[in-house]
């Protein structure tokens, strides 16, 4: 999604001198999935038609977020993105001549989408998520392309990353290409039914949901046998979303499209990066689309009529000077807002007695969220929670760790495991 450190310490396997050194020979073996097709120029009547698609596809694939900073020009790039090597910046593709994609051609614009090679033959880093966008379809793609050339053009000209060498030297990214770059495009699955296929490509291809939330191997692509298993991202858990790990957090499929659609649920609130993808991409997508995505994460071939909630966590036994300290604090500090019960206030706090931050394996998020806050956010539908305050403060590391290990006991079903020293680590 928005800043996807994640892909950006994809460029740790340039492995310096020795990727530099072959960066020819892995571009000789590098594979494109862009048909030839796509040499021929679309018509004006092709592209006016293809431009209405595209204003949809482009909010499902998430474009505008990444390529617009914040008070920015729409489209202009300029947001930046900070990685161990240094920080890169987003790119213009507003359709400017000059500084933007307008003297793009649509097979320029295609190979840059879907192989990481821009105009000109210059590599692109995968924060732009091509290695998902590789299965986007060759209409989709035009779709996008069309949509773009009827944008305003800004003249804004795109900011000079500032990488660090080797790191900075583009064509060795042919040797990441090389070992994480599918051979091929989105195919469906004749044994699955439609909304299963849309939902796949949705999740996989225009979504890029495993960028965030699958682990990274050694060379930091996605690791195929952890397929959206969660991983760690700019200090916070994006969580695991299988069919397990959602029902682990209290999900079933009609809730989850829902939540994509509303950002709140029962669960608790959209917040980081998440929040954004409402903001931007999912609140605005179709029911159709957002039931796809929820099928094929639960691994459905259709929704069932009516929501059907997992069992609540059985609750865990704290022992008691833990039970009695963490709930203490828990009644001065938090109850005002989620309620004495945990049961959370309407317009005002999300219940925690439900909270999936409470779920999850890791307290990451949950401490994450205790020690820094969270800011006031409209949500769709004119919904809005309030401003959560930071209480890095008021909690030193053993009281933070009592209400944690008593709320993720009492209402996530964890065992009361959190230490000090961990509480310290995450602060």
């Amino acid at each position: 999604m928005k800043k996807r450190t994640l892909l950006l310490a994809a460029a740790a396997v340039i492995l310096a001198g020795a990727a530099v050194a072959g960066s020819v020979f892995f571009g000789a073996l590098e594979t494109s999935v862009v048909s030839k097709a796509v040499e021929r120029p679309l018509g004006a009547d092709e592209m006016k038609r293809l431009a209405e698609r595209g204003a949809y596809v482009a909010v499902a694939a998430d474009c505008y977020a990444c390529h617009t900073a914040k008070d920015g020009a729409a489209w202009a790039g300029g947001l930046p993105f900070e990685t161990p090597f240094g920080t890169l910046y987003a790119t213009n593709i507003s359709p400017d001549k000059e500084f933007g994609i307008g003297a793009w051609t649509r097979a320029e614009f295609h190979r840059s989408v879907r192989d990481g090679v821009g105009k000109g033959g210059r590599h692109l880093y995968p924060a732009m998520p091509y290695a998902s966008y590789r299965e986007m379809s060759e209409e989709d793609v035009d779709a996008v392309y069309a949509y773009l050339m009827t944008r305003e053009p800004m003249r804004v000209p795109s900011r000079e990353n500032e990488l660090s060498f080797p790191f900075n030297i583009r064509q060795s990214l042919t040797f990441w290409n090389l070992f994480n770059l599918r051979r091929e495009g989105f195919a469906a699955n004749a044994a699955r039914s439609e909304a299963w296929n849309r939902g796949r490509y949705v999740v996989d291809a225009l979504g890029h949901c495993g960028e965030c939330h699958t682990p990274r191997n050694l060379l930091q692509g996605m690791e195929s046998g952890a397929y959206l298993k969660g991983a760690v991202i700019e200090g916070v858990e994006a969580p695991d979303i299988t069919k397990e790990g959602l029902a682990r957090m209290g999900f079933d499929p009609l809730t989850l499209a829902r939540f994509m659609k509303s950002g709140l649920s029962a669960q608790g609130s959209m917040t980081h990066q998440m929040f954004e993808v409402v903001h931007f991409s999912t609140q605005y997508m179709s029911e159709g689309d957002l039931q796809a995505m929820a099928a094929y994460l639960f691994d459905l071939d259709a929704l069932p009529a009516t929501p059907v909630p997992p069992p609540a966590p059985a609750p865990v036994e704290v022992p008691a000077p833990v039970a009695a300290a963490g709930r203490g604090t828990y009644l001065n500090l938090c109850a005002g807002c989620h309620g004495a019960d945990g049961q959370g206030i309407p317009h005002v706090a999300v219940p925690l007695s439900t909270n999936a931050s409470l779920r999850l394996a890791s307290p990451r998020n949950f401490v994450s969220a205790v020690l820094h806050g969270i800011p006031a956010q409209r949500f769709p539908g004119l919904e809005r929670m309030e401003a959560m305050p930071a209480f890095t403060e008021l909690l030193d590391d053993k009281a933070l760790a009592d209400l944690t290990n008593w709320m993720r006991a009492r209402w996530g079903g964890r065992q009361p495991i959190v230490t000090d020293e961990e509480i310290a680590k995450l602060r």
